[in-house]
């Protein structure tokens, strides 16, 4: 039983990390190419910056969505 349990725990850590890892990644790109936008059209960068916060929201929604996942899986007998 113990094992079980386990192995269990193991499941939800490593898919909260796997699904973690793709919005952290994406959450990059995005600040860096909303930087690499602004440095070259500061007077847009309201405009590019109200995107960039949109775009790393849904981002982050995935990533809750991978911890929600995990914590389901955490908790089934």
């Amino acid at each position: 039983m113990e094992e079980a349990e386990g192995l269990k725990l193991l499941g939800a850590g490593i898919a909260a990390g796997l699904g973690m890892l793709g919005p952290g990644i994406g959450i990059g790109i995005l600040g860096a190419g909303a930087m690499n936008a602004i440095g070259r059209n500061p007077e847009a960068s309201s405009a590019i910056q109200t995107n960039m916060i949109l775009a790393i929201a849904f981002a982050e929604a995935i990533g809750i969505y991978a911890l929600v996942a995990a914590i389901m899986l955490m908790l089934v007998a």
